[in-house]
């Protein structure tokens, strides 16, 4: 660490300092039918036409076969109510336990992958790998959102969805959170008064 010589900033080695990050649950199945649930912040969009995402995922996880083994998984979104089954299932290999049993989280069909969508989520985004890129210590799966699956919980009477009423959490630099308050509007730094 030096510091700067103007502005108080100090100057780290290069690390990924890009945070906050959705803490998401990505759930997927091997050949063989077993299943497993892995909580990863290193997930995000791609690109939006068609919609795709990546997930990162360093080769020694248990989950990382699997995908690459079946090329599908699901990224289900996470809760504050969820918050203790998202770490959970960070820091315990599902190579010595059922996830699912110990987080009581209920696996459901998906509706285009065989890898099942977890039932508490608001969100389930189901995925087929396109690319699998070898960067270091995580490999990168891009994938394409081949279906989504939405809690109708959260769904007004004009079919509107609302993930804010389900309470998201992100994961910022070794702690969860919740979103907080609503600041704006996509736009609403133009948009006339």
């Amino acid at each position: 660490m030096s510091k700067a010589e103007e502005g108080g900033r100090i100057r780290w080695k290069p690390g990924n300092m890009l945070y906050p990050l959705p803490a998401v649950l990505v759930s997927c199945r091997d050949l063989a039918g077993n299943t497993n649930l892995i909580t990863l912040a290193w997930a995000g969009t791609v690109c939006s036409d068609p919609p795709m995402v990546s997930v990162s995922i360093r080769p020694e996880r248990h989950s990382f076969g699997m995908i690459l083994e079946t090329k599908e998984f699901v990224i289900n979104l996470t809760t504050e109510e969820m918050a203790f089954a998202t770490d959970y299932c960070g820091v315990v290999s599902g190579r010595n336990v059922d996830k699912w049993k110990a987080t009581k989280l209920t696996p459901v069909p998906s509706a285009e992958v065989s890898a099942p969508a977890v039932k508490e989520s608001p969100v389930n985004l189901e995925c087929r790998v396109t690319e699998v890129k070898h960067l270091g210590t995580h490999d990168m799966f891009i994938a394409r959102v081949v279906a989504v699956q939405v809690s109708d919980q959260y769904m007004d009477e004009k079919g509107k969805f609302h993930l804010d009423d389900a309470r998201p959490i992100v994961y910022c630099h070794g702690n969860y959170f919740g979103l907080g308050d609503r600041l704006g509007g996509f736009g609403y730094s133009v948009r006339k008064k």
